[in-house]
């Protein structure tokens, strides 16, 4: 009975409470699943106030370079200066190779190797960052001059991958070098100063472009249409003259001296900042002389004298397939390194010394790559794309041109022991693609990986990297030399 009446009050009871105390409120749903992937910082989170003043810091030396070295010939120039300012020496002689030693190798001034001999002899294998400094351009062909209408124009073929549209209405300025049968090299730059004409791709106007507007993303202008204004003022009625009067007062050259010169046409712009907090540089070149710009600074600034042999490879022609005799697939690599083991070993020195110190080598193949774009994200495959400001990527292509397994987990160790935020690429299966120098080292039996820096607008006249990941793909060439 007492149980009886205890359970009727307690239906009454219940039966007068606020109807949302009845309410059961649903289990609340379960946090999906994250991946260590999702979980991680962008370079500026994990940054220390004072970390982030030595990021711009760097970042504005770099663009001082950025501003000078507008193609592979002017890199290396610069780049030499900046190593012989630091203590490096031209090397010349068996004796200068002895630990500690910090020698330059010049490849025909378009191609560079900065070299800090180490400890241990370099039979032992060698610890390399290779890079390319060339970037997409367009030459001066041989016979560049022509008259079109009333204006005087530069005839050109490009080089490298570029979007045509691009250069249209684009300040250029023409820089390089030129040969001439008395044995003079002439230095020509013109466009990068400020009391410096430019040179422009003229554009079509929309009130008469109608026949032009069927034109597809990348023919909007063909191959031989990125021909830009050279002169506009005749010379005793041509206009021919004028452009020679004015290349002869300046450089002492006639008309045929053009077929023994290297002439590009690049973007005239200086690099600058971006954005409003200033976290991404702009400039012409990124591609790559970023990379170029931070392993030539990382063997410039390493310490002491490292275990094994550090070299900072600077490379010419990447862009159009790395040829010619200043570019990757050159022999110019393996004869520089088999000098330098021959100073070494002196008469004992054999050709099986040389294969077997790069087979005992480690190469950083580092070349920028593109980022996941705020416009076009579907052109990448997002979990596995390189984010902006997340650290250097380790490059993952798949169908045999990735790294082997185990130096992938030493360079990991690397980049962790160093507090370095990371990251990996992989291009959109069927829509993406590219690649490095890697595979010419990967040729000569050496350990090879692919990485690099996101870019936004690769290829363009006006790339943009994050401040943090070139500040950090150059703390962990710093750390790979230092190992």
């Amino acid at each position: 009975m007492r149980s009886i009446l205890s359970l009727s009050f307690l239906a009454v009871f219940a039966t007068g409470l606020p109807a949302r105390a009845q309410e059961v409120k649903p289990p609340a749903p379960a946090s999906p699943l994250k991946t260590v992937w999702e979980g991680k910082k962008s370079g500026w989170e994990l940054a220390t106030a004072e970390q982030r003043k030595e990021i711009f810091t760097f970042n504005d030396g770099y663009k001082a370079f950025l501003k000078t070295a507008r193609s592979a010939y002017f890199s290396t120039r610069e780049m030499t200066r900046q190593a012989k300012a630091a203590g490096f020496v031209e090397f010349t002689s068996a004796a200068q190779v002895k630990p500690g030693a910090k020698l330059l190798v010049n490849s025909r001034d378009r191609g560079l190797m900065l070299v800090v001999v180490g400890s241990e002899p370099m039979a032992s294998g060698l610890r390399v960052v290779a890079t390319h400094h060339d970037s997409s351009h367009l030459d001066l062909k041989a016979r560049p001059i022509y008259v079109a209408g009333a204006v005087a124009m530069f005839n050109t073929v490009e080089y490298g991958g570029i979007k045509h549209y691009q250069y249209a209405n684009e300040p250029m300025a023409l820089v390089g070098r030129i040969d001439t049968t008395d044995g003079k090299t002439i230095d020509v730059s013109i466009g990068l100063d400020d009391s410096d004409p430019v040179f422009v791709i003229p554009d079509n106007a929309p009130h008469s472009d109608t026949p032009l507007r069927s034109r597809t993303y990348q023919n909007v202008l063909e191959s031989e249409e990125l021909d830009p204004v050279a002169a506009s003022i005749p010379t005793d009625g041509s206009l021919v003259a004028t452009v020679m009067k004015e290349m002869t007062a300046r450089y002492g050259i006639k008309e045929e001296d053009f077929v023994s010169g290297e002439l590009h046409l690049v973007p005239a712009r200086m690099p600058a900042d971006v954005g409003i907090d200033r976290g991404l540089t702009g400039g012409y070149g990124q591609d790559d002389r970023l990379s170029s710009y931070c392993a030539a600074r990382a063997a410039l600034d390493l310490k002491g004298t490292p275990k094994k042999t550090v070299v900072a490879y600077l490379t010419n022609h990447e862009e159009a397939g790395s040829v010619n005799n200043t570019g990757a697939r050159s022999e110019f690599f393996n004869n520089s390194v088999g000098r330098l083991i021959a100073a070494q070993k002196g008469k004992d020195y054999s050709d099986l010394d040389l294969r077997l110190a790069l087979r005992a080598s480690e190469v950083i193949s580092a070349d920028t790559n593109d980022g996941i774009n705020p416009l076009f994200g579907s052109t990448s495959e997002a979990t596995n794309a390189a984010k902006m400001g997340f650290g250097p990527a380790i490059k993952r292509y798949g169908r045999g041109f990735d790294g082997n397994s185990e130096f992938i987990a030493r360079i990991r160790g690397v980049l962790d022991r160093s507090s370095i935020p990371w990251q990996t690429q992989t291009p959109k299966v069927g829509v993406g693609g590219g690649g490095t120098i890697g595979q010419f080292f990967s040729d000569w039996d050496m350990e090879v990986i692919d990485m690099g820096v996101p870019l936004l607008s690769m290829h363009s006249t006006f790339e943009i990297s994050s401040k943090v990941d070139t500040w950090n793909f150059y703390r962990f060439m710093s750390a790979f030399f230092a190992q």
